[in-house]
């Protein structure tokens, strides 16, 4: 019975380094390999994918967002962008442009209709993205408006001294649908006299708020003049005119009439008359005139508008001059 005990033993130790030595090999194996995948190339996409206006008033423009973004993993360059379709434009891209990955730029989609009915177009970017042509399509349609009509209240700046201005407030009045305005224009007999200002072309009249306008009106002789002022819109009866008119008359020619007390001193034998030019005192006194002993007025016609003048007179006997006498001012009227 002792010997087949030890058997026993021994075969028990035998498995149990068999089963170490197994996992010894499992330690000792070679590792696994490892593989490097490249980054994905450059994509492109538009966020939205087409831009819609729908229905846009004639004379106007709508303008919509959009953005260009690299959803791939490198750089891409957009080489070039071009706008089809009638109406269709866009601002804020310029080319050559550069997108990292996960970089965007927006620009905008402009749409002025340029005839009635519907519009179509496209917006194709180029570049060395994976998909090298990207398109955007464009839509949108003329707005369909009821036309109104345009009213110009006719202006009288009324009577302008030749050189110089004067004003006149006119009205523009829209019936039926507001109108939008463009601009205006002066013709007929004496346009060159007129001038409108105050208004920022294009310029909306509607129904409920009409707009003004000034008339200037800067004569160039004596007499009447007129022009006929034409606005030009989207109304039914463009252009819309009205007459502006005006009268110039002939500046005033001032002048000066002097008089003063005889000298009660024998022996004179007449009077000379001084003029200066007043600034904050009066200048320096040059002679304008003579008179004799018996005359004691003197007119004064050559005056400048404007001007402030010292008159002051002495009288002359056989030995010269007297001193000044008092002395007064006068001030022409401005223009």
């Amino acid at each position: 019975m002792r010997p087949l005990a030890v058997r026993w033993n021994t075969l028990v130790v035998v498995l149990a380094l068999a089963t170490m030595l197994g996992c010894q090999g499992l330690s000792t194996g070679k590792p696994n390999s490892q593989t490097t995948q490249n980054p994905l190339p450059g994509a492109l996409s538009a966020a939205p994918a087409s831009v819609s206006f729908g229905s846009v008033p004639s004379a106007t423009r709508d303008t919509q967002a959009d953005t260009l973004s690299n959803t791939g993993g490198t750089d891409l360059t957009i080489t070039q962008v071009t706008v089809t379709g009638s109406g269709f434009s866009i601002t804020g891209l310029t080319t050559p442009l550069t997108l990292t990955p996960g970089q965007s730029t927006s620009f905008n989609v402009i749409f002025e209709p340029q005839s009635s009915g519907s519009s179509s177009g496209n917006i194709a970017i180029t570049s060395n993205a994976s998909d090298a042509s990207l398109n955007v399509a464009v839509s949108g349609s003329e707005a369909t408006q009821s036309q109104g009509t345009l009213s110009v209240s006719p202006v009288s700046v009324g009577s302008v001294t030749v050189g110089t201005s004067g004003t006149q407030t006119g009205t523009l009045t829209a019936s039926g649908a507001s109108v939008s305005v463009s601009s205006v224009s002066l013709g007929g007999t004496n346009p060159s006299e007129f001038s409108i200002s105050g208004l920022s072309f294009p310029v909306t009249v509607t129904t409920s708020q009409p707009l003004t306008f000034t008339v200037t009106f800067t004569p160039g002789a004596s007499g009447s003049a007129s022009a006929s002022a034409s606005f030009e819109s989207n109304a039914s009866n463009s252009p819309s005119a009205a007459t502006v008119s005006g009268t110039g008359t002939a500046a005033p020619v001032y002048s000066v009439g002097l008089s003063w007390t005889a000298s009660s001193t024998s022996g004179v034998t007449g009077y000379d008359v001084y003029r200066a030019v007043y600034t904050s005192s009066c200048g320096s006194y040059s002679s304008i005139g003579s008179t004799s002993s018996s005359i004691t007025v003197f007119t004064d016609s050559v005056v400048a508008d404007g001007t402030t003048y010292c008159y002051a007179t002495k009288a002359v006997d056989a030995a010269g001059e007297s001193g000044y006498s008092n002395v007064i001012q006068v001030k022409i009227p401005a223009p």
